[in-house]
């Protein structure tokens, strides 16, 4: 039962030791957009670590962060064998996690679509203004 854990104890490892890595500033000048570590992926017997990111940036910058983070990815597998004490490394690959991106497109559409409903309903009965003259007491 604990073996089984073991590759999510160790993504979790790697998520804060690449999120810190990048924060020190890591050296490639390539790394330019804004990166957050999202989420990482790792495969049953640890010779693979999916690194998601989420970028920040206009479409050239993310680009070459993308680019500068395949290139730093052989200098930070060795950081993180040494770090966490691993027997061997998984070989880290970076993939552009587009979730947020995503989330916040849908929340625009489903806030349009709000303000378009509100535009074109007809009042009802109860939302039009009193003009009989009687008032409630």
């Amino acid at each position: 039962m604990g073996e089984a854990r073991r590759p999510d104890r160790v993504a979790e490892a790697i998520r804060e030791e690449v999120a810190t890595f990048l924060a020190e500033g890591a050296k490639d000048p390539r790394i330019r957009a804004f990166v957050t570590v999202t989420a990482v992926d790792v495969t049953r017997d640890l010779r693979h670590a999916t690194v998601f990111v989420s970028l920040m940036g206009d479409e050239a910058d993310k680009k070459k962060t993308v680019e500068g983070l395949a290139s730093v990815a052989t200098h930070l597998r060795s950081k993180l064998g040494k770090s966490l004490r691993l027997r061997s490394a998984p070989e880290i690959h970076f993939r552009a996690d587009e979730s947020v991106a995503r989330a916040s497109r849908i929340e625009s559409l489903l806030a349009q679509i709000r303000d378009e409903r509100e535009q074109h309903e007809p009042m009802t009965t109860d939302d039009a203004p009193d003009t009989s003259g009687a008032s409630e007491d």
